[in-house]
Protein backbone atom coordinates (compact mmCIF):
# COMPACT_ATOMS: atom_id res chain seq x y z
CA UNK A 1 0.00 0.00 0.00
CA UNK A 2 1.56 3.49 -1.10
CA UNK A 3 1.03 6.20 1.32
CA UNK A 4 1.38 9.11 -1.49
CA UNK A 5 0.28 12.68 0.18
CA UNK A 6 1.89 16.06 -0.40
CA UNK A 7 4.04 16.13 2.49
CA UNK A 8 5.33 12.23 1.85
CA UNK A 9 5.44 12.36 -2.27
CA UNK A 10 7.95 15.38 -1.59
CA UNK A 11 10.54 13.38 0.88
CA UNK A 12 13.30 12.38 0.30
CA UNK A 13 14.76 9.44 2.68
CA UNK A 14 18.03 11.42 4.19
CA UNK A 15 14.91 13.59 6.10
CA UNK A 16 13.39 11.88 8.44
CA UNK A 17 17.28 10.30 9.02
CA UNK A 18 18.35 13.83 9.53
CA UNK A 19 15.66 14.40 11.56
CA UNK A 20 15.75 11.51 14.27
CA UNK A 21 19.73 12.66 14.41
CA UNK A 22 18.67 16.14 15.26
CA UNK A 23 15.84 14.37 17.71
CA UNK A 24 18.91 12.36 19.09
CA UNK A 25 21.16 15.55 19.63
CA UNK A 26 19.98 18.97 19.23
CA UNK A 27 16.28 18.61 19.47
CA UNK A 28 15.80 22.19 20.92
CA UNK A 29 17.84 23.78 18.26
CA UNK A 30 16.34 26.36 16.24
CA UNK A 31 16.99 25.93 12.38
CA UNK A 32 16.56 28.14 9.88
CA UNK A 33 15.66 27.24 6.11
CA UNK A 34 15.68 29.79 2.71
CA UNK A 35 14.70 28.82 -0.82
CA UNK A 36 16.88 29.78 -3.26
CA UNK A 37 16.32 30.28 -7.11
CA UNK A 38 19.87 29.87 -8.68
CA UNK A 39 17.92 29.88 -12.54
CA UNK A 40 17.10 32.36 -14.92
CA UNK A 41 13.72 31.66 -14.94
CA UNK A 42 11.08 33.28 -12.64
CA UNK A 43 9.11 31.64 -10.24
CA UNK A 44 6.62 34.68 -9.87
CA UNK A 45 5.29 34.48 -13.52
CA UNK A 46 3.97 31.39 -13.09
CA UNK A 47 3.35 31.25 -9.13
CA UNK A 48 1.51 33.29 -6.83
CA UNK A 49 2.22 33.72 -2.97
CA UNK A 50 -1.17 33.43 -2.19
CA UNK A 51 -0.95 29.53 -3.69
CA UNK A 52 2.08 28.72 -2.54
CA UNK A 53 1.01 29.94 0.79
CA UNK A 54 -1.95 27.97 0.79
CA UNK A 55 -0.71 24.72 -0.64
CA UNK A 56 2.15 24.32 2.31
CA UNK A 57 -0.56 25.36 5.39
CA UNK A 58 -2.33 22.50 4.10
CA UNK A 59 0.62 20.60 4.41
CA UNK A 60 1.64 21.59 7.37
CA UNK A 61 -2.36 21.56 8.79
CA UNK A 62 -2.07 17.81 7.78
CA UNK A 63 1.05 16.52 9.22
CA UNK A 64 2.24 13.12 9.05
CA UNK A 65 -0.61 10.46 8.99
CA UNK A 66 -0.70 7.32 11.29
CA UNK A 67 -0.27 4.99 8.14
CA UNK A 68 2.91 7.06 6.84
CA UNK A 69 4.66 6.86 10.56
CA UNK A 70 3.63 3.01 10.66
CA UNK A 71 5.73 3.13 7.51
CA UNK A 72 8.48 4.30 8.83
CA UNK A 73 8.36 2.38 11.68
CA UNK A 74 8.39 -1.06 9.37
CA UNK A 75 11.47 0.07 7.75
CA UNK A 76 14.94 -1.76 8.94
CA UNK A 77 18.21 -0.99 8.52
CA UNK A 78 20.38 -3.59 6.86
CA UNK A 79 21.43 -5.16 9.81
CA UNK A 80 17.78 -5.99 10.39
CA UNK A 81 17.35 -3.28 13.24
CA UNK A 82 14.02 -0.53 13.42
CA UNK A 83 15.57 2.65 11.08
CA UNK A 84 13.68 4.61 13.11
CA UNK A 85 12.69 4.95 16.99
CA UNK A 86 9.53 4.47 18.68
CA UNK A 87 10.28 7.43 20.86
CA UNK A 88 11.29 9.53 17.59
CA UNK A 89 8.49 8.60 15.79
CA UNK A 90 6.30 9.34 19.06
CA UNK A 91 7.58 13.02 19.05
CA UNK A 92 6.87 13.05 15.47
CA UNK A 93 2.84 11.75 15.92
CA UNK A 94 3.19 14.54 18.82
CA UNK A 95 4.25 18.06 17.20
CA UNK A 96 3.41 19.68 14.08
CA UNK A 97 5.83 21.17 11.34
CA UNK A 98 6.74 25.06 11.39
CA UNK A 99 4.72 27.15 9.20
CA UNK A 100 6.35 28.25 5.85
CA UNK A 101 6.42 32.07 5.09
CA UNK A 102 5.84 32.52 1.13
CA UNK A 103 6.26 35.84 0.22
CA UNK A 104 7.43 38.16 -2.56
CA UNK A 105 10.81 39.91 -1.93
CA UNK A 106 11.61 42.93 -3.73
CA UNK A 107 14.71 43.03 -3.99
CA UNK A 108 14.88 39.51 -5.82
CA UNK A 109 11.88 40.89 -7.75
CA UNK A 110 10.85 37.48 -7.00
CA UNK A 111 9.13 35.14 -4.86
CA UNK A 112 10.89 33.77 -1.37
CA UNK A 113 10.37 31.35 1.11
CA UNK A 114 11.57 30.67 4.49
CA UNK A 115 11.07 27.67 7.35
CA UNK A 116 12.02 28.41 10.50
CA UNK A 117 11.87 25.32 13.34
CA UNK A 118 13.12 22.95 15.60
CA UNK A 119 15.54 20.99 13.53
CA UNK A 120 13.58 17.74 13.85
CA UNK A 121 10.94 19.64 12.00
CA UNK A 122 11.81 22.50 9.99
CA UNK A 123 14.22 19.54 8.22
CA UNK A 124 11.41 18.14 6.19
CA UNK A 125 10.35 21.27 4.54
CA UNK A 126 13.54 21.14 2.66
CA UNK A 127 12.69 18.68 0.03
CA UNK A 128 9.00 19.04 0.46
CA UNK A 129 9.02 22.62 -0.96
CA UNK A 130 11.09 21.84 -4.15
CA UNK A 131 9.20 19.48 -5.00
CA UNK A 132 5.70 21.54 -4.76
CA UNK A 133 6.92 24.31 -6.51
CA UNK A 134 8.61 22.00 -9.32
CA UNK A 135 4.87 20.82 -9.48
CA UNK A 136 3.05 24.00 -9.34
CA UNK A 137 5.25 25.37 -11.61
CA UNK A 138 5.06 23.45 -14.38
CA UNK A 139 1.75 22.88 -14.08
CA UNK A 140 1.11 26.25 -14.72
CA UNK A 141 3.35 26.31 -17.22
CA UNK A 142 2.06 23.80 -19.34
CA UNK A 143 -1.50 25.97 -19.64
CA UNK A 144 0.54 29.05 -20.01
CA UNK A 145 2.54 28.03 -22.83
CA UNK A 146 -0.86 25.96 -24.04
CA UNK A 147 1.64 22.96 -24.06
CA UNK A 148 0.18 19.50 -25.07
CA UNK A 149 0.74 16.92 -22.38
CA UNK A 150 0.27 14.15 -24.53
CA UNK A 151 3.21 15.20 -26.38
CA UNK A 152 5.18 16.60 -23.97
CA UNK A 153 5.01 13.39 -22.50
CA UNK A 154 5.31 11.30 -25.62
CA UNK A 155 8.91 13.26 -26.13
CA UNK A 156 9.92 12.45 -22.10
CA UNK A 157 9.05 8.62 -22.95
CA UNK A 158 11.37 8.81 -26.22
CA UNK A 159 14.29 9.94 -24.39
CA UNK A 160 13.37 7.73 -21.49
CA UNK A 161 13.51 4.73 -23.70
CA UNK A 162 17.10 5.92 -24.98
CA UNK A 163 18.41 5.80 -21.34
CA UNK A 164 16.73 2.60 -20.99
CA UNK A 165 18.54 1.09 -24.32
CA UNK A 166 21.92 2.35 -23.19
CA UNK A 167 21.47 1.24 -19.62
CA UNK A 168 20.56 -2.65 -20.51
CA UNK A 169 24.07 -2.57 -22.84
CA UNK A 170 25.96 -1.27 -19.30
CA UNK A 171 24.70 -3.76 -16.60
CA UNK A 172 28.28 -2.41 -14.87
CA UNK A 173 26.66 0.80 -14.04
CA UNK A 174 24.28 1.01 -10.81
CA UNK A 175 22.00 3.92 -9.97
CA UNK A 176 19.08 5.23 -7.65
CA UNK A 177 16.69 7.56 -8.59
CA UNK A 178 17.42 11.16 -6.61
CA UNK A 179 14.97 13.24 -8.49
CA UNK A 180 12.43 14.28 -6.16
CA UNK A 181 13.98 17.77 -5.34
CA UNK A 182 13.94 18.93 -9.13
CA UNK A 183 11.30 16.35 -10.96
CA UNK A 184 9.17 17.32 -13.84
CA UNK A 185 5.98 16.08 -11.18
CA UNK A 186 5.66 13.34 -8.86
CA UNK A 187 3.78 11.41 -11.20
CA UNK A 188 6.62 11.65 -13.80
CA UNK A 189 8.73 10.49 -11.26
CA UNK A 190 6.91 7.40 -10.45
CA UNK A 191 6.39 6.49 -14.32
CA UNK A 192 10.39 6.83 -14.66
CA UNK A 193 10.78 4.86 -11.89
CA UNK A 194 8.44 1.91 -12.48
CA UNK A 195 9.90 1.64 -16.14
CA UNK A 196 13.17 1.88 -14.43
CA UNK A 197 12.45 -1.14 -12.23
CA UNK A 198 10.76 -3.34 -14.94
CA UNK A 199 13.11 -2.46 -17.43
CA UNK A 200 16.54 -2.09 -15.99
CA UNK A 201 16.69 -4.49 -12.97
CA UNK A 202 20.49 -4.75 -13.28
CA UNK A 203 21.37 -1.10 -13.28
CA UNK A 204 18.60 0.49 -10.63
CA UNK A 205 19.01 0.00 -7.29
CA UNK A 206 16.56 2.05 -5.50
CA UNK A 207 14.80 5.23 -5.38
CA UNK A 208 15.53 8.25 -2.57
CA UNK A 209 11.85 9.30 -2.56
CA UNK A 210 10.10 7.79 0.63
CA UNK A 211 6.34 7.28 -1.01
CA UNK A 212 8.06 5.61 -4.36
CA UNK A 213 9.81 3.48 -2.32
CA UNK A 214 7.13 2.00 0.09
CA UNK A 215 5.02 1.72 -3.43
CA UNK A 216 8.36 -0.45 -5.24
CA UNK A 217 8.93 -2.46 -2.20
CA UNK A 218 12.28 -1.05 -2.28
CA UNK A 219 14.12 0.12 1.11
CA UNK A 220 14.75 3.64 0.32
CA UNK A 221 17.84 4.94 -0.23
CA UNK A 222 19.73 7.79 1.57
CA UNK A 223 21.80 9.03 4.63
CA UNK A 224 23.12 12.52 5.18
CA UNK A 225 23.33 16.05 3.62
CA UNK A 226 25.25 19.59 3.83
CA UNK A 227 22.85 20.65 6.67
CA UNK A 228 24.42 17.85 9.46
CA UNK A 229 27.76 19.52 9.51
CA UNK A 230 26.86 23.10 8.59
CA UNK A 231 24.42 23.00 11.85
CA UNK A 232 27.02 21.31 13.99
CA UNK A 233 29.59 24.24 12.81
CA UNK A 234 26.84 26.85 13.98
CA UNK A 235 25.81 25.18 17.04
CA UNK A 236 29.59 25.20 17.81
CA UNK A 237 29.68 29.16 16.41
CA UNK A 238 26.94 29.67 18.30
CA UNK A 239 28.59 28.56 21.49
CA UNK A 240 32.10 30.18 21.03
CA UNK A 241 33.71 26.26 20.26
CA UNK A 242 35.48 25.13 17.77
CA UNK A 243 34.13 25.17 14.46
CA UNK A 244 36.99 23.25 12.88
CA UNK A 245 36.10 20.64 14.90
CA UNK A 246 32.51 20.48 14.60
CA UNK A 247 32.67 18.22 11.54
CA UNK A 248 34.40 15.15 12.78
CA UNK A 249 31.89 15.37 15.78
CA UNK A 250 29.09 15.21 13.64
CA UNK A 251 30.77 11.93 11.64
CA UNK A 252 31.58 10.55 14.66
CA UNK A 253 28.33 11.06 16.34
CA UNK A 254 26.59 10.16 13.27
CA UNK A 255 27.77 6.75 13.42
CA UNK A 256 27.93 6.12 16.44
CA UNK A 257 23.78 6.33 15.89
CA UNK A 258 23.62 4.65 12.47
CA UNK A 259 26.81 2.01 12.40
CA UNK A 260 27.59 0.61 9.50
CA UNK A 261 23.73 1.44 8.05
CA UNK A 262 24.22 4.70 6.83
CA UNK A 263 27.39 4.51 6.18
CA UNK A 264 28.14 7.39 3.61
CA UNK A 265 29.91 10.46 3.87
CA UNK A 266 29.63 13.62 1.92
CA UNK A 267 32.70 15.42 1.66
CA UNK A 268 32.25 19.19 0.46
CA UNK A 269 30.08 20.64 2.70
CA UNK A 270 33.58 22.75 3.83
CA UNK A 271 35.83 21.64 0.95
CA UNK A 272 36.84 18.15 -0.02
CA UNK A 273 40.48 19.11 0.59
CA UNK A 274 39.65 19.34 3.97
CA UNK A 275 37.61 16.14 4.61
CA UNK A 276 40.46 14.43 3.12
CA UNK A 277 42.77 15.89 5.87
CA UNK A 278 39.97 15.68 8.75
CA UNK A 279 38.82 12.13 8.06
CA UNK A 280 41.15 9.93 9.74
CA UNK A 281 42.35 6.28 8.67
CA UNK A 282 40.44 4.97 11.22
CA UNK A 283 37.29 6.55 9.92
CA UNK A 284 38.15 5.61 6.40
CA UNK A 285 38.17 2.22 7.10
CA UNK A 286 35.17 2.27 8.96
CA UNK A 287 33.03 4.50 6.47
CA UNK A 288 31.45 2.53 3.39
CA UNK A 289 31.27 4.67 0.72
CA UNK A 290 31.97 8.77 0.16
CA UNK A 291 29.69 11.19 -1.64
CA UNK A 292 30.78 13.20 -4.65
CA UNK A 293 28.69 15.97 -4.72
CA UNK A 294 30.38 19.48 -6.63
CA UNK A 295 33.82 19.81 -8.57
CA UNK A 296 35.44 17.87 -11.17
CA UNK A 297 34.49 14.20 -10.48
CA UNK A 298 37.22 12.42 -12.49
CA UNK A 299 39.56 14.85 -9.66
CA UNK A 300 37.43 13.72 -6.64
CA UNK A 301 37.63 10.11 -7.72
CA UNK A 302 41.06 9.93 -8.36
CA UNK A 303 42.04 11.87 -5.52
CA UNK A 304 40.08 9.60 -3.03
CA UNK A 305 41.77 6.48 -4.77
CA UNK A 306 45.04 8.17 -3.54
CA UNK A 307 43.40 9.11 -0.19
CA UNK A 308 42.31 5.33 0.22
CA UNK A 309 46.25 3.81 -1.06
CA UNK A 310 48.08 6.00 1.19
CA UNK A 311 46.15 4.49 4.40
CA UNK A 312 46.90 1.42 3.07
CA UNK A 313 43.11 0.64 2.26
CA UNK A 314 42.44 -1.39 -0.95
CA UNK A 315 39.84 1.16 -2.78
CA UNK A 316 38.18 -1.94 -4.26
CA UNK A 317 36.65 -2.65 -1.32
CA UNK A 318 35.21 1.10 -1.03
CA UNK A 319 32.39 2.89 -3.42
CA UNK A 320 32.53 6.42 -4.37
CA UNK A 321 28.39 7.67 -4.73
CA UNK A 322 28.66 10.34 -7.68
CA UNK A 323 25.48 12.91 -7.41
CA UNK A 324 26.33 15.84 -8.90
CA UNK A 325 24.68 17.32 -11.67
CA UNK A 326 24.88 14.04 -13.41
CA UNK A 327 23.39 12.90 -16.93
CA UNK A 328 23.28 9.73 -18.94
CA UNK A 329 26.92 10.75 -20.52
CA UNK A 330 28.62 11.47 -17.59
CA UNK A 331 27.40 8.47 -15.79
CA UNK A 332 29.13 6.41 -18.78
CA UNK A 333 32.32 8.27 -18.39
CA UNK A 334 33.04 8.22 -15.00
CA UNK A 335 32.26 3.92 -14.93
CA UNK A 336 34.75 4.29 -17.91
CA UNK A 337 37.36 5.18 -16.14
CA UNK A 338 37.22 4.09 -12.31
CA UNK A 339 35.18 1.31 -13.38
CA UNK A 340 37.54 -2.05 -11.47
CA UNK A 341 39.39 0.20 -9.65
CA UNK A 342 36.71 1.48 -7.00
CA UNK A 343 33.02 0.51 -6.65
CA UNK A 344 30.97 3.28 -8.28
CA UNK A 345 26.96 3.77 -7.77
CA UNK A 346 25.23 6.91 -9.24
CA UNK A 347 22.61 9.15 -7.90
CA UNK A 348 20.78 10.51 -10.92
CA UNK A 349 18.11 13.18 -10.55
CA UNK A 350 17.38 16.28 -13.21
CA UNK A 351 18.04 14.84 -16.37
CA UNK A 352 15.97 11.43 -15.42
CA UNK A 353 13.28 12.54 -13.96
CA UNK A 354 12.98 16.26 -15.64
CA UNK A 355 14.33 15.44 -18.96
CA UNK A 356 11.15 16.16 -21.20
CA UNK A 357 12.21 19.27 -23.06
CA UNK A 358 11.31 22.30 -20.81
CA UNK A 359 14.21 23.73 -19.07
CA UNK A 360 14.28 22.33 -15.78
CA UNK A 361 14.48 24.34 -12.69
CA UNK A 362 18.12 25.30 -10.45
CA UNK A 363 16.43 25.57 -6.97
CA UNK A 364 17.62 24.63 -3.71
CA UNK A 365 16.50 25.21 0.18
CA UNK A 366 19.19 25.26 2.26
CA UNK A 367 19.72 25.68 6.40
CA UNK A 368 20.66 28.86 6.92
CA UNK A 369 20.20 29.89 10.60
CA UNK A 370 20.87 28.56 13.62
CA UNK A 371 19.43 29.96 16.89
CA UNK A 372 20.07 28.14 20.49
CA UNK A 373 17.68 27.76 23.34
CA UNK A 374 19.58 30.58 25.46
CA UNK A 375 19.84 32.83 21.95
CA UNK A 376 22.91 32.55 20.98
CA UNK A 377 22.74 32.32 17.31
CA UNK A 378 25.17 31.98 13.83
CA UNK A 379 24.53 31.87 10.22
CA UNK A 380 25.35 29.09 8.46
CA UNK A 381 28.15 28.17 5.78
CA UNK A 382 28.92 25.58 2.80
CA UNK A 383 31.85 25.84 1.19
CA UNK A 384 31.12 23.87 -1.93
CA UNK A 385 33.83 22.97 -4.10
CA UNK A 386 32.06 25.01 -6.82
CA UNK A 387 32.80 28.67 -5.88
CA UNK A 388 29.05 29.18 -7.41
CA UNK A 389 27.38 26.91 -4.81
CA UNK A 390 28.39 28.60 -1.93
CA UNK A 391 26.26 29.26 0.69
CA UNK A 392 26.43 31.91 3.72
CA UNK A 393 26.34 35.61 4.17
CA UNK A 394 30.43 36.74 2.65
CA UNK A 395 31.75 37.87 5.73
CA UNK A 396 30.95 34.03 7.09
CA UNK A 397 32.02 32.81 4.25
CA UNK A 398 35.67 34.51 3.84
CA UNK A 399 35.72 33.70 8.08
CA UNK A 400 34.60 29.50 7.37
CA UNK A 401 37.25 29.21 4.28
CA UNK A 402 40.12 30.87 7.08
CA UNK A 403 38.82 28.27 9.59
CA UNK A 404 38.71 25.11 7.27
CA UNK A 405 41.56 25.80 4.98
CA UNK A 406 43.34 22.80 4.47
CA UNK A 407 46.99 22.60 5.04
CA UNK A 408 47.91 21.01 1.55
CA UNK A 409 47.84 17.07 2.64
CA UNK A 410 46.74 15.41 -0.26
CA UNK A 411 46.37 18.32 -2.08
CA UNK A 412 44.79 18.31 -5.82
CA UNK A 413 47.71 19.16 -7.32
CA UNK A 414 49.96 16.03 -5.45
CA UNK A 415 46.87 13.95 -7.23
CA UNK A 416 47.85 12.53 -11.00
CA UNK A 417 44.42 12.61 -12.84
CA UNK A 418 44.84 9.63 -15.27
Amino acid sequence: MSHETLLNRGLDYYKPTMSQHHFEHNPDTEVTFTFKNRGEQRLADYLTVEDLQARFDAIQERGFTDDELDYYAELKHPDGTAAFSTNYLNYLRGNELPRVNVAFNEDQDDIAMTATGDAPLVTFWETVIMSEVNEMYFENYLVKHNVDPAALYAEGDRRLTQKIEQLRERPDIKFSEFGTRRHFSYKWQRYVTNRLRRECPDNFVGTSNVALSEEIGYQPIGTFAHEMPMIYAGIADAKSEDIRQSHNQFLQDWRNQYGDNLNVALTDTFGTDFFFEDFTPEQAREWNALRHDSGDPIEFGEKTIAFYKANGIDPATKTIVFSDGLNLDKIIELQDHFGGRINTTYGWGTTLTNDLGIKPLNIVMKATHVTLPNGAEADLVKLSDNKGKHTGPEAQIKRYQTIFAATGKLAAKDVVVC
